[in-house]
């Protein structure tokens, strides 16, 4: 009988510490921060109004960290290209962290860039990142204007609109 329990005492030993190894050390959580609805709309609405006040019919896209879309505006009279648009624009801007006409630029020197067959993928300028700090959460594209520039000019000024609250 005790050469029983012995056995049966290093079999649970041995078992715990198997599942010890097994379970990670510690749980641990992530925090994050990102741009919330609120921020997302007073950008994009910013971006219409600015071009708007320029003559520029545009629509706007605000994607989320994931490139998921927070929020979507179409200006009047725009265009239908507008919206598919100013969501590649933002897409893309999000996907590399930099600005959307960035993309034209690498992809002439590099033209088997792989990036260039994904989905909502675009050299099209008209679009920024949106960073909180230094980390990259959000993007922002504008399509309509005449010329990417002019795109890029009204994003800017819808993520001015919030900076104080991009810290």
């Amino acid at each position: 009988m005790t050469a029983s329990f012995a056995r049966l005492s290093s079999i649970a030993l041995a078992a715990g510490f198997a599942c010890a190894l097994a379970a990670p050390a510690s749980a641990q959580t992530l925090t994050r921060k990102d741009l919330s609805l609120d921020g997302a709309l007073a950008i994009a609405t910013q971006a219409i109004a600015t071009c708007k006040a320029n003559g520029y019919a545009v629509s706007v896209t605000v994607v989320g960290r994931n490139g998921e879309v927070l929020v979507q505006l179409r200006g009047d009279g725009t265009g239908p290209h507008t919206m598919e648009n100013s969501l590649k624009k933002a897409y893309t801007a999000r996907t590399f962290r930099i600005a959307s006409g960035e993309m034209e630029k690498r992809l002439k020197d590099n033209p088997a860039l792989g990036q260039a067959f994904l989905t909502n993928f675009t050299t099209g300028q008209g679009a920024l990142p949106i960073k909180i700090g230094e980390e990259v959460v959000a993007a922002v594209g504008a399509s309509g204007a005449p010329g990417g520039q002019r795109d890029e000019v009204c994003v800017k000024a819808g993520i001015d609109k919030i900076a104080d609250q991009l810290k």
